[in-house]
């Protein structure tokens, strides 16, 4: 299980986060909603270690994260999928699915074929760069780049933003067997409210970089819910 709490961080002068608690249990998909720019990205920059905390704590299965390399972090089982995808262009997809080895022992580097069954289409363009695939495809490359490492906790941030409607229901099948197949735990940050009522086990919403709703998917549908979601 993931558990975060009582984080706060800060860019300079400015706070993103305040005293922000959540937890992603395994073998469930945990969803955190909110508008543009209330630190929901901040929010995962601070669970895989991309940004240091101001205070509060973060542990997976029992290790605390405080102070620990982003490599460490992989190597702990986390799994990220950044927004913006961040593939290699003017690597080939084989090439992208590999640099998913590093943190893996010389024995566990090879590609799992969940990858390839969960995005067939990454198999026949293995040769291809990856720069050469369309919004949706770097997008499915991304996550199979993440499942490459093993991970126990898989971390998405918007992963739907500017894909194809076809191709949004494949990653919420995707997603949806990770999760029932292999029991390891999802957190999604995610604006698509029909996408993460349709997945998810548990929600948060954030406003100004505080959680200022928690509930199951359900909740999502009340008022109070709605008017943090608003733009």
């Amino acid at each position: 299980m993931l558990s975060v709490e009582n984080v706060n961080l800060h860019y300079g002068a400015a706070q993103a986060l305040r005293n922000v608690s959540i937890t992603a249990e395994m073998g469930k998909i945990t969803c955190v909603l909110g508008r543009n720019g209330v630190g929901k990205s901040s929010l995962l920059r601070a669970i895989t270690g991309q940004h240091p905390v101001s205070a509060g704590a973060i542990d997976f299965n029992g290790a605390a994260l405080a102070g620990m390399a982003p490599y460490r972090r992989a190597k702990e089982g986390i799994g990220y999928v950044p927004q913006g995808r961040e593939i290699f262009p003017l690597l080939t997809v084989k090439e992208n699915l590999e640099t998913g080895y590093a943190p893996l022992k010389r024995g566990d580097r090879s590609i799992p074929e969940d990858v390839f069954n969960l995005f067939p289409v990454l198999r026949s363009m293995l040769g291809r760069r990856g720069g050469d695939l369309s919004g949706g495809q770097q997008q499915q490359l991304a996550i199979g780049r993440a499942l490459v490492t093993r991970p126990k906790i898989l971390v998405l941030d918007e992963p739907t933003e500017g894909i194809q409607p076809s191709i949004i229901k494949d990653i919420g099948r995707a997603i949806r067997y990770l999760r029932d197949s292999t029991g390891m735990a999802i957190l999604l940050v995610e604006q698509y409210l029909d996408f993460c009522r349709e997945l998810a086990d548990h929600v948060y919403i954030l406003d100004r970089g505080a959680v200022v709703h928690e509930g199951a998917a359900e909740t999502l549908d009340t008022s109070e819910a709605r008017r943090h979601l608003t733009v």
